[in-house]
């Protein structure tokens, strides 16, 4: 029995010394790749602040110029730890992280597709110049101006100042009207006068009034006039003209101060806007009564 344990405890110490030679040879190896490691935390730092420094040039949004940063600086880790675990010769471990990190993304990718197709999105349209902050722009029946580009959401405030946030697969995927683009947007306008109306004295009298009314028509040449339909109770038409604006609420607001220009002008000058009417005609219904009152004499 004396025997056994005094084989067991050489054992023990056999084990133990050629560990403590295994150390000692790879201590050199150890100590390099924890300043290896280490060191690409410091590196990622430094990286992570000269991204950002040069993404502040760009057009990209805040968010995703952060997120770009951090997926750089990220990348300098992950190459810092790949390079220890290659000094400590544990190539087995580094091809099972891979394989490992392979897996993972495969399953968070289907996990969360929808997320990674919203993130994806936001990315493309930070660099693309028909979406950017401040603009007035209507997409997926929601008109706004746009206040926030994060990598899930676009958000628009609305002229009632209520907030809409409309996931950007959504804004890529469907069209977008951005009435910032251009400075100038054309306002349409459509009425109606009666049959019995100087059509010509109309055209003239709302293409004067327009040019009155907005400093941007310089004369009445500049607008558009036109008869569109007979209707059922008015010669129909419509008149188009040019104002400066930047947003969808503008055009609105100019809208509606022609629409009161207009109404003045043909009250002053006894033009009718007429609404529908309909109108019985009883005559049928009469000689109906007295043919029945005759046969009951």
């Amino acid at each position: 029995m004396e025997e056994r344990l005094e084989s067991a405890w050489d054992k023990m110490l056999e084990q133990l010394g050629s560990w403590l030679d295994a150390i000692v040879v790879g201590l050199p190896n150890v100590i390099l790749a924890i300043v290896v490691f280490a060191g690409s935390f410091f590196i990622s730092r430094y990286v992570n602040t000269l991204m950002l420094r040069l993404l502040a040039k760009s057009s990209m949004q805040g968010t995703v110029k952060k997120v770009t940063a951090r997926l750089v600086s990220i990348t300098v880790i992950l190459a810092g730890l790949f390079l220890a675990l290659g000094i400590l010769n544990l190539n087995k471990v580094l091809t099972s992280l891979l394989a490992g990190a392979g897996v993972a993304g495969l399953a968070i990718g289907l996990a969360l597709q929808g997320t990674l197709a919203n993130t994806f999105s936001g990315i493309v349209l930070s660099f693309v110049k028909y979406v950017k902050m401040g603009d007035w722009i209507e997409s997926n029946d929601y008109t706004g101006e746009v206040i926030d580009i994060d990598l899930r959401t676009v958000t628009i405030r609305q002229a009632d100042n209520n907030m809409v946030c409309i996931p950007n697969k959504m804004v890529i995927e469907n069209p977008v009207k951005n009435y910032s683009v251009t400075s100038q947007s054309r306002v349409m306008l459509t009425c109606g006068v009666a049959y019995n109306s100087d059509l010509e004295f109309v055209e003239d009298l709302v293409k004067q009034t327009i040019a009155d009314k907005f400093d941007a028509v310089k004369n009445k040449d500049n607008v558009i006039f036109f008869y569109t339909e007979f209707g059922d109770s008015s010669i129909n038409f419509e008149t188009r003209f040019w104002i400066d604006s930047t947003s969808g609420l503008q055009i609105s607001k100019a809208k509606g101060t022609a629409i009161i220009a207009i109404k003045k002008a043909f009250d002053a000058n006894d033009i009718n806007i007429p609404f529908p009417i309909r109108t019985i005609d009883f005559s049928n219904n009469l000689s109906l009564n007295n043919e029945g009152e005759e046969k009951n004499e």
